[in-house]
């Protein structure tokens, strides 16, 4: 619970320079129509951020742009962290279900970065903590965000993955059966880890399928399921896990994009 009340001031402002960041170029106008501040409020809050140094006032035509003093603000970010905090309920819920680990990564560059992890501490084959970085190509997570992502995302990702040496990369130098693969991908709704991946770093004891947590038109991550390949064969983890798997993925896109939706303080006080 918060120890005051919020600061209305700097809400207003926050609220002004994110619709500026959003347009790119804003008069008062169109700020009016997007926050719902009268117009005096509004050209307080511009004139406090111009002095700031964040937007910059454009005299033809008349209207206020975000400078890249606004990047300084993201500066702190991290992906990976925000999605792991609303992940982790969800998923240590969904590992009490099934008894085995799960993960969600997203996308950095050309590797895939795990976000949180239900894999037990101190087990060998499963130790892969937040933060850890693993191939698109080897992975079942990293497969199933390929085929799910916009094709000029995917385009660019392929690109870089061609120039790296490792097996599983040689998808990405051979355009038509990449194209097979991910075809197949999107039409089953999962991907698996690939062999070559798997004896590579798990001695071919481990085996993963993955899907994508993805809201409508929007790819934020995914997830998988990790198994040992003597306990669970690659058409009964099918069978028994990606059902279940589809309904964990789709209520942490529900979440992800609710977050995302959540109106702000001053919305909610207006």
């Amino acid at each position: 619970m918060a120890s005051f009340r919020p600061v209305i001031a700097l809400s207003r402002g926050l609220e002004v320079l994110r619709v500026i960041n959003q347009e790119r170029q804003s008069t008062v106008g169109s700020l009016h129509k997007a926050t719902g501040l009268n117009k005096a409020t509004i050209v307080r809050m511009l004139e406090t951020l111009e002095h700031e140094g964040y937007v910059v006032r454009r005299t033809e035509p008349a209207s206020y742009a975000p400078t890249g003093r606004a990047l300084l603000l993201s500066a702190g970010y991290d992906e990976p962290t925000w999605i792991g905090g609303i992940a982790e309920p969800i998923l240590n819920k969904f590992r009490k279900q099934i008894h085995w680990p799960s993960d969600i990564a997203v996308l950095d560059q050309e590797s895939m970065v795990i976000a949180h992890t239900t894999r037990v501490d101190g087990s060998l084959l499963f130790n892969r903590p937040p933060g850890f970085r693993f191939p698109v190509l080897g992975t079942s997570m990293g497969r199933a965000y390929l085929a799910f992502c916009e094709p000029a995302e995917r385009e660019r990702i392929v690109a870089r993955l061609a120039l790296s040496p490792e097996p599983w990369n040689d998808l990405a130098r051979n355009p038509g059966r990449l194209a097979k693969v991910l075809r197949t991908i999107r039409n089953a709704g999962f991907a698996v880890m690939d062999e070559s991946y798997s004896r590579h770093v798990f001695g071919g004891a481990v085996w993963a399928i993955g899907v994508p947590v993805v809201l409508r038109d929007r790819l934020f991550a995914s997830m998988n399921v990790m198994m040992l390949r003597e306990a669970v064969s690659t058409e009964d983890g099918a069978r028994r896990f990606v059902p279940p798997m589809r309904k964990v993925a789709s209520a942490l896109a529900e979440a992800l994009g609710a977050k995302l939706a959540a109106p702000s303080t001053l919305s909610a006080q207006r």
